[in-house]
């Protein structure tokens, strides 16, 4: 048994059992990765894969729990070298932020800002996507640390903790008949094309429980990944937008008005995770206490510290 063949379990599991993807992924050949999985079998004398002809379904029964080692083994090869750069180069390395467009964008620059003060030599990625993505860059340790609003408080191998909360709001461009209506309602903003997030992004979840709640099924003409792009849609006259609150600026959005809509939307809740057993970095905890004063290294460890022992008892 080598990493390399551990590294070709885990890819396979990733890439859905596509064997060309592992091979790309891994830069050898399929059939290299054929010859690893079934030399791997025979030293364990096990099926480790469902096939049919040369395909691989899935996994077995003994492929599923051999799966869940290779994952931490994997995870703690890597902590492994995270440990050896923490004590040698504290202030040096790489630092991972899988988040969305709308945390990059509205929450993060200021905590960006004060962590490139503080540790200058350290390279900070700050990668976007959906929230499904940030939870899989989690698992596979591409990532150190994850924020977003939807998905990462409900899966089991991760720890999260609350960042802050907000609400959406309701923008129109400047002089729209919304303006006057005095409290603002689900009914009126039902009578009127809409603009908001693409499902399973910023809250988009809580907006649609709201409107079906209350029995209404509003005209959603255009739905988009940030609020940048939805606010030169409504500023375009095509409809009106539902946002995200802090991403409305009005200094910078001045052909816009913004509608105060806290009465009509439930509160969202900003999230930030990392791996259970995943090793941070110092700087790393410090990232995490930029972003929320009260999320100390002693907190976000105590939080990781019973998954650690449960992990080295297993």
């Amino acid at each position: 048994m080598n990493f390399q063949q551990l590294r070709i379990i885990h890819e396979t599991v990733r890439r859905n059992f596509n064997l060309t993807e592992v091979a790309n992924a891994l830069f050898t050949s399929q059939s290299g990765v054929s010859k690893h999985i079934k030399d791997l079998e025979d030293e364990l004398g096990l099926e480790l894969f469902i096939r049919k002809g040369k395909r691989l379904l899935g996994l077995t029964e003994p492929g599923r729990e051999l799966a869940q080692v290779v994952d931490r083994m994997l995870l703690d090869a890597r902590n492994i070298k995270s440990i050896a750069a923490q004590f040698s180069a504290r202030d040096h390395g790489q630092l991972t932020i899988a988040t969305t467009h709308t945390q990059a964008r509205y929450a993060l620059p200021q905590v960006v800002t004060r962590f490139k003060q503080a540790f200058p030599k350290v390279h900070l990625v700050l990668h976007q996507g959906s929230p499904t993505e940030i939870v899989t860059m989690l698992q596979d340790g591409r990532a150190d640390i994850g924020i977003a609003t939807e998905s990462l408080a409900a899966v089991p191998d991760l720890v999260s903790f609350n960042y802050y909360a907000w609400h959406h709001s309701v923008i129109v461009p400047a002089g729209h008949p919304l303006e006057a209506t005095r409290p603002l309602t689900l009914e009126a903003i039902a009578e009127h094309p809409l603009i908001t997030y693409h499902e399973g992004f910023t809250g988009r979840a809580r907006i649609d429980e709201t409107f079906a709640g209350a029995g209404l099924a509003p005209d959603i003409v255009m739905s988009a990944l940030d609020a940048d792009v939805i606010k030169a849609y409504v500023e375009l006259g095509l409809g009106i937008g539902i946002v995200a609150s802090m991403a409305y600026d009005p200094g910078r959005d001045q052909n816009l008005c913004m509608l105060s809509s806290s009465h009509l939307f439930g509160e969202n809740v900003t999230r930030i995770a990392v791996r259970k057993g995943h090793f941070l970095r110092g700087f790393a905890y410090r990232f995490i206490e930029l972003c929320a004063p009260a999320l100390s290294e002693a907190v976000v460890r105590s939080a990781l510290r019973p998954v650690a022992e449960a992990e080295a008892a297993y």
